[in-house]
């Protein structure tokens, strides 16, 4: 599969990914076992249900190509299909980290790839 998939981060999250040289995913990812992405259709209703209100946020945009067989894509919200990762995300990975500004109340998206 090609395209891009998005991880909804913290700024310092994602920080500390790139002083560990990987990010190894979230509370929530850790207790799932896995790393949760979004397609670009999901993103903005993931961020609402689970980011709402949330400042310093960065939009992670990751190559799904340089994921191999640890991407899996599996049903979740009404059964649509969700791309979790199951191993660390690679920095090689990544296209592209935007931030993710909170403007009246609802994160506003930088065009994504």
């Amino acid at each position: 599969m090609t395209g891009h998939i998005y991880k909804i981060c913290s700024a310092a999250e994602w920080r500390d990914a790139e002083a560990a040289g990987a990010y190894r995913g979230s509370a929530v990812d850790h207790r799932d076992g896995f790393i949760h992405f979004s397609t670009a259709e999901q993103a903005g209703e993931t961020a609402a249900r689970y980011f709402a209100g949330q400042a310093d946020l960065v939009l992670v945009a990751v190559d799904v190509a340089a994921l191999g067989d640890a991407l899996r894509w599996e049903p979740s919200r009404g059964g649509a299909l969700f791309p979790h990762l199951y191993a660390e995300l690679p920095l090689a990975a990544v296209t592209r980290v935007a931030p993710l500004p909170l403007v009246d109340g609802r994160h506003v998206f930088p065009p994504v790839p």
